[in-house]
């Protein structure tokens, strides 16, 4: 039998068709750059089963046909990104009354482009046209980029369809939160999912089953006050779906957290290291607005003794960088996933009017300058320091070494923030320049960076062709 005796022949007459007996395991890549070359360019249908060029039907056994689906599936995680949009489905004929399979699987050209092919570490880009998978060119990759609809990771259609009984998390966290149930209708309104009944992927990461990489936290706590030279006393890594991170972060915290008291001339005031309302705003904020696109990647929650770290992947959505600051008000939230934060706003743990921040300031208000929360942001990691409040001396530089230094000679303000930051680790120019809030420029490489090393005060080693500056410990002492 021959593909067009089971498939309309109208749909098979296009150059966007391609057929595979079965998936070659020792050449995933001559396959792969067809989906991705599909997903860039405007999409295909690719054939699982079928003999290239006769359209002849090899098939198989449901079995056999559900080990190549999930084949298909692991190495497409693996290798493609952004995860192309797909509709999987099995085509059955019969061949003497026994029921064969073969895979369909229709690439959609995709929103997100463009679709990078991650090979033995290598990226690459692929186009389809004229019913061939090449290298796209430079003028196409530039295209693409600026084409790209920029959708959402979490708006996205998922291949899973809705069932309410797999909601049952979702629906406890709303009642605990909100006082009552997230009803059906509401997901809907909110497009939890399309009309097809298919959840978008942010919807499947409140699923009861969900424990994928994308919602992955670590949890540090260490005895002193940076990661390079005290104890790690816990470490643990998570997996689970959105309602269960979150309680899983708080938990973590409140058991680790110190407790105080202050004494006042009429009352006795209890302290717990990070006030609860902020500390809660803080892990709603990572969750809702991290880079869900990123994958290897993980919210970390760090412990010290002086402060509490919560870093999301992705810098602030948009692109923009703002170094350091502890202005937390005149941060302005844009939503990186829309969906998201409309089920975490439904749930009422998040504002409609983005204020998180403003709840932050206003639980650290008492609280002298050196134990005020900031934030910084980078290009790919957004992170929030909240200071311990039962630590007297608060945190000077995010928690960096108290050192002391004769002055240098010809010196500039930021000597004593830069060999803070390199006292404990070595860092590059760039990470250095980021640090401080200020670009990387010549002028600040010549007059600030070179100027310690020539007197002594940093040292310089190399990885490749990248420079990397650590404080001297024999001029720089620890306070």
């Amino acid at each position: 039998m021959y593909l067009e005796e089971i498939i309309d022949k109208t749909n098979l007459e296009n150059e966007c068709l391609e057929c595979k007996s079965t998936l070659n395991r020792e050449n995933t890549l001559g396959w792969l750059k067809t989906i991705a070359g599909f997903a860039n360019a405007g999409g295909g249908d690719f054939y699982i089963g079928v003999e290239d060029k006769t359209n002849k039907l090899i098939g198989f056994e449901r079995k056999d046909a559900d080990n190549e689906r999930n084949y298909f599936n692991n190495q497409v995680n693996e290798h493609l990104t952004p995860r192309p949009q797909m509709r999987i489905s099995f085509v059955s004929y019969k061949v003497r009354n026994k029921e064969r399979y073969i895979i369909k699987v229709n690439v959609e050209e995709s929103s997100v482009k463009p679709v990078i092919l991650k090979y033995d570490g290598v990226p690459s880009i692929f186009m389809r046209r004229d019913g061939f998978t090449n290298g796209a060119t430079y003028e196409e990759i530039i295209e693409m980029s600026i084409k790209s609809k920029n959708t959402q990771y979490d708006i996205l259609p998922s291949e899973e369809k809705y069932n309410e009984k797999k909601l049952s998390k979702l629906r406890d966290f709303s009642k605990e939160h909100f006082g009552k149930e997230l009803k059906e209708k509401a997901l809907r309104s909110m497009g939890f999912m399309n009309e097809d009944n298919y959840l978008l992927n942010g919807a499947v990461l409140f699923t009861d089953d969900y424990n994928g990489k994308k919602t992955e936290v670590l949890c540090s706590s260490f005895s002193g006050f940076n990661k390079g030279s005290e104890r790690i006393v816990t470490v643990n890594k998570f997996n689970g779906n959105i309602t269960d991170t979150i309680n899983y972060i708080m938990d973590f915290v409140n058991q680790r957290m110190n407790h105080s008291m202050i004494k006042t001339s009429n009352e006795r005031i209890n302290i717990d290291s990070f006030p609860q309302r902020a500390l809660f705003e803080g892990v709603i904020n990572a969750v809702a607005h991290r880079d869900y696109y990123l994958d290897g990647t993980q919210i970390q929650i760090e412990l010290f003794r002086d402060r509490l770290e919560i870093s999301s992947p992705g810098g602030f959505y948009r692109g923009e960088k703002i170094g350091k600051t502890y202005d937390l008000s005149g941060v302005i939230s844009k939503r990186r996933n829309e969906l998201i934060s409309n089920v975490l706003v439904a749930c009422n743990v998040m504002e409609a009017s983005g204020t998180g921040f403003d709840k932050i300031t206003e639980e650290y208000a008492e609280a002298d300058e050196a134990h005020k929360p900031y934030i910084y942001s980078t290009s790919d990691h957004f992170t929030l320091v909240l200071p311990d409040l039962t630590y007297s001396r608060g945190i000077e530089y995010g928690g960096l070494a108290h050192i002391v230094f004769a002055p240098v000679p010809d010196g500039t303000e930021h000597d004593e923030k830069i060999l803070s930051f390199c006292y404990y680790h070595a860092h590059k120019a760039s990470e250095i320049a980021e640090f401080l809030g200020i670009s990387d420029s010549s002028y600040f490489r010549k007059k600030v960076l070179e100027n310690l090393e020539r007197n002594g005060y940093i040292t310089t080693s190399k990885i490749s062709r990248t420079t990397y500056y650590k404080a001297n410990p024999d001029l720089v002492k620890l306070d």
